[in-house]
């Protein structure tokens, strides 16, 4: 059916066609009650004499239309008028992906952040229970500003039978109903389970992103024969012709995901769409460490990848590692009566460790250390040489080896208060695969018999010990580090840090019974937990005034005592001690008036931008560490570099326009807000609530009041406004909504949901609040533009930091700038907190945190009595 322009279908007015396929004819439309141009897909018209189909077609495009995902095109209406039947939906302006691909391969710069927003939008529409049955490159748009868009989710199943031309595929649609033994879907992008006309689901579309992802990276498709039956052929009985032959500069890492969706059987493919989402994420976040493949033959498929990307090298290739490492294993078993070493630095490379652990001989070291710029990697030495071979297990930590020789590693790796936090997994002491354990762990250690984990779970705002796995013996609304499991097994050592905002902590035990003792005081600065070999004592370092870093012994009635061991990191049953202690530090780098490069505006080694003055002129940050003698100092530079003015104890969270008031969070002796003046004057402290954790916060225009988020007990989110004249903050908004920025006019907040949803709450009234066009969930708001039209906003990317800018009228979403100092290595992390970025209203000058580390493995030879 052909529309005129000027046809009307309910409140859509035709104004001219988009184009054609076998799913029907597509046109722009206008929308007269809301004012927005759509694009209308008018359906087949034998749909219309088939009630069921109708039926089915109506119910499953609603359940779409509830998707309401970023890469996913949103269906505003399914309808039907004078006998056509039609959808309305978003109006996307840019290419499909086929035609991107007119020209060949896309490059990876390009390819990966294409593969992960299509792979994050088909993951939520397979966590709602929708499959797409004909994904392929005509189905995926791409925007001028680089979104993707997932088109026609649940219309498969609409297409009437036969072999229907598919929009540039070369390739027909293959469309004969939806039960089980018919086939639909396209030729060439099929899973063989639908070419077998064997029931489908959420895996079929994995193969399907499998055969894209082969095009884009090699230019061709993977199945590809001269009729539609050698190629359905082709599609359920042969391989593709291996993706590194035809594209040798692929990332091994890239050819994994490629070949375990296009697995024959669906149970090699991916358990969970949401995994393989990750996989390319932490691939497009790390993509120019991945590596190229390097060989032309088919790799192996012996183990199969995490459900995380986590292996950069072939099955055969880590094999060989693991054999390698097995193999020093047992040579120096036999090596045992082997004198000790004096100190030795065994490391020379330029980044920081972020793990480190004798295997049960005492003569091989696991570690994992952040080189050269690159993501966390697990390594292994020999303490008699300098060679390590590397496991290719990125980005991820060691946290600790099992007496038969195990290894718990974290898988993702990112900065907490540990270097290393994110999924437990285990590495057999033969090689393989890891294998995922828990979710947000930041340490774990083994039991005596290395049968069972004990493990830090983070879990809803705070910590909890759990040993075995499963099993919780302690939790606090505070954060815990360092687990250690004795010698016997019977008990843990931790520690444990109050709040979330201070780095105070104290060494602790809890029994198998869940018997929590305290065995020191809170210390400033605390590290590492070692048994002695009889269980009866805790080693730990800690930070004691006048005395400075030092490492200390505790017994379980709590007596205290210098042990005066050389580390605490591990040592060996010889008594060979292990020291990975890596030097952090947190640089500002600003970009200021009158500069054309950015400045450092460092000071003590842990400085971290806070706020910066509406001028640009004055920069508010904060130091941490040994530098202070506090938790958090918080100071005023001048951005000319001039030596800053200390202002006080506490976290600096924002500066007032009028640049007289500095808002800081103190921890003790519990959490709240104080103003320090940043000139003549005292401090005032503001009545609080039951906060555990300040968030952020901003001033309002006036500099009257201030505008904050807050975690409460249970770390629910809530954010408050609150007078400082006085008076205590009062509610603003809904449970889990984070208000973040006022607008330059005072009567509008930025802020998102609980669901991460970006919105634009209004200050006073019953307005409602409304979406940010151009926003997407996991941007993190940075400031409001001088005359209130633009919002700049920091993107989810995690080097560079980029900067968007979102026009509010148009939802216009342009890519401003990206930010990164010359000299990567080491890097850790840009923050802290969400924004990690701030900047003057008019775009012109900024400030952000970059932190990185530096250190070297030692090891060194104590005493042979060093416990006693």
């Amino acid at each position: 059916m052909t529309l005129a322009a000027g046809t009307r279908l309910g409140s859509y007015e035709i104004l001219g066609p988009l184009g054609a396929g076998g799913m029907g004819e597509v046109y722009r439309a206008r929308d007269s009650n809301l004012s927005r141009e759509v694009a209308i897909k008018v359906l087949p018209s034998d749909l219309a004499s088939d009630a069921g189909r109708l039926s089915r077609f109506e119910k499953e495009a609603r359940t779409a239309s509830a998707l309401n995902h970023p890469n996913i095109v949103t269906i505003y209406e399914v309808g039907r008028v004078e006998g056509v039947s039609f959808i309305a939906m978003e109006l996307v302006a840019g290419k499909t992906l086929r035609e991107t691909l007119a020209v060949g391969a896309i490059p990876l710069k390009r390819l990966l952040p294409i593969a992960a927003q299509a792979a994050d939008g088909l993951a939520k529409a397979h966590a709602a229970g929708i499959v797409h049955r004909d994904l392929k490159p005509e189905n995926l748009m791409i925007t001028k500003d680089g979104f993707v868009k997932i088109l026609d989710f649940g219309l498969a199943k609409l297409v009437p039978g036969g072999f229907h031309d598919s929009g540039g595929t070369n390739l027909p649609t293959l469309t004969r109903g939806t039960e089980q033994g018919t086939v639909l879907g396209t030729v060439g992008y099929m899973s063989p389970e639908q070419a077998g006309g064997e029931a489908v689901d959420f895996r079929s579309d994995q193969f399907a992103f499998g055969a894209i992802l082969y095009e884009m990276a090699s230019g061709r498709k993977a199945f590809d024969r001269k009729t539609p039956v050698q190629t359905l052929s082709a599609v359920i009985e042969d391989e593709p012709e291996p993706l590194g032959r035809l594209a040798p500069k692929t990332p091994t890492p890239l050819i994994w995901i490629v070949e375990r969706c296009l697995a024959k059987d669906p149970e090699e493919r991916y358990g969970s769409t949401r995994d393989l989402a990750r996989d390319l994420a932490t691939l497009r976040d790390h993509g120019s460490d991945a590596g190229s493949s390097t060989s032309a033959q088919p790799i192996a498929r012996p183990f199969r990848p995490s459900r995380r990307l986590l292996l950069g090298l072939a099955a055969g290739a880590i094999l060989g590692s693991a054999v390698t490492f097995w193999l020093g294993q047992i040579r120096s078993r036999r090596e045992q009566e082997t004198p000790g070493v004096p100190p030795r630095q065994l490391t020379f490379r330029r980044g920081y460790l972020t793990g480190a652990r004798f295997t049960p001989d005492g003569k091989t070291i696991v570690y994992s250390a952040a080189w050269d710029g690159k993501p966390s990697e697990i390594f292994t030495m020999r303490v008699d040489r300098n060679e390590s071979l590397s496991l290719e297990i990125f980005p991820a930590g060691i946290l600790a080896v099992s007496s038969a020789g195990e290894l718990a590693v974290s898988l993702g790796c990112s900065d907490r208060w540990e270097p290393c936090f994110g999924t437990l997994a285990r590495v057999p002491p033969g090689g393989g695969a890891p294998r995922e354990v828990l979710e947000n762990v930041g340490s774990a250690d083994w039991s005596p018999d290395g049968k069972e984990l004990a493990a830090v779970h983070s879990v809803d705002g705070g910590d909890r010990i759990e040993y075995p796995i499963g099993t919780v013996l302690y939790k606090t609304e505070g954060y815990l580090t360092d687990v250690r499991v004795s010698p016997k097994g019977d008990r843990v050592a931790f520690l444990e840090h109050l709040h979330p905002d201070s780095q105070d902590g104290l060494v602790c035990v809890v029994d198998r019974a869940g018997h929590k003792k305290n065995l020191t005081g809170q210390y400033l600065t605390v590290n590492g937990t070692l048994w002695s070999p009889s269980g009866e004592e805790i080693f730990f370092g800690a930070n004691v005034t006048g005395r400075g870093g030092q490492s200390w012994g505790v017994d379980l009635n709590g007596r205290i005592r210098a042990a005066g061991i050389p580390s605490v990191s591990d040592v060996s049953r010889d008594g060979l001690f292990l020291d990975y202690g890596s030097a952090k530090r947190a640089d500002i780098f600003a970009l200021v008036p009158g500069m054309s490069k950015e400045r450092n505006l460092s000071w003590l080694g842990a400085s971290i931008a806070a706020d910066l003055s509406m001028d640009g002129r004055k920069l508010l940050f904060f130091e941490l560490g040994k530098a202070v003698s506090k938790n958090f100092v918080t100071f005023l530079r001048k951005t000319d570099g001039s030596d800053p003015a200390m202002l006080g104890e506490g976290k600096a969270l924002a500066l007032s326009p009028d640049d007289k008031w500095a808002l800081v969070a103190r921890p003790n002796p519990k959490p709240h807000l104080v103003l320090l003046p940043t000139g003549v004057g005292a401090e005032r402290s503001l009545p609080g609530g039951d906060v555990v954790q300040y968030d952020f916060a901003s001033f309002f225009p006036d500099s009257r009041r201030i505008l904050f988020a807050a975690e409460g007990n249970g770390h629910v989110v809530r954010s408050y406004i609150q007078e400082i004249a006085g008076g205590p903050p009062r509610v603003f908004g809904q449970e889990g909504e984070s208000a973040v920025l006022v607008s330059p006019d005072g009567t509008q907040i930025a802020g998102t949901t609980g669901e991460g949803l970006p919105l634009l709450f209004p200050v006073e009234g019953e307005g409602r609040a409304r979406a940010i066009g151009g926003a997407v969930p996991g941007d993190a708001f940075v400031q409001w533009s001088g005359d209130g039209k633009f919002l700049y906003l920091r993107g989810a990317e995690e080097q560079p930091l980029v900067i968007y800018r979102v026009e509010l009228a148009t939802g216009k979403r342009e890519r401003w700038k990206e930010l990164a100092p010359a000299d990567p290595t080491g890097f850790v992390e840009f923050g802290p907190g969400p924004k990690g970025v701030r900047m003057t209203p008019d775009g012109k000058s900024y400030a952000y945190t970059f932190w990185s580390g530096s250190g070297s493995l030692v090891v060194m030879e104590g005493n042979g009595a060093w416990w006693k």
